[in-house]
């Protein structure tokens, strides 16, 4: 089976409730990947398949995390964003 980003939250394994409070995503119970079947169908990862599959899950984070600009790599303070605002 492949391993997939979770389509219900994307890959980050959780939700903001209305209140503020996160919850675990239902459908890849938190951890933001999912198997797919050859049919296309999505099912959640048995906790007794983490150790077999946390390198690829690894993998996968990184490129999800890189899709969204992270290098990994800190920031200097006068870089950071935050910081900029207000400036000029």
């Amino acid at each position: 089976m492949e391993i997939v980003r979770c389509a219900s939250c994307d890959g980050y394994g959780w939700f903001d409730d209305d209140d503020g409070q996160t919850q675990d995503c239902e459908w890849c119970g938190g951890i933001g990947y999912t198997y797919r079947d050859a049919n296309g169908v999505d099912k959640r990862i048995p906790a007794a398949d983490y150790a077999a599959v946390s390198e690829q899950l690894e993998r996968l984070e990184k490129e999800r995390l890189r899709e969204m600009g992270y290098t990994g790599e800190a920031k200097k303070p006068w870089e950071q964003k935050i910081r900029q605002q207000g400036e000029g």
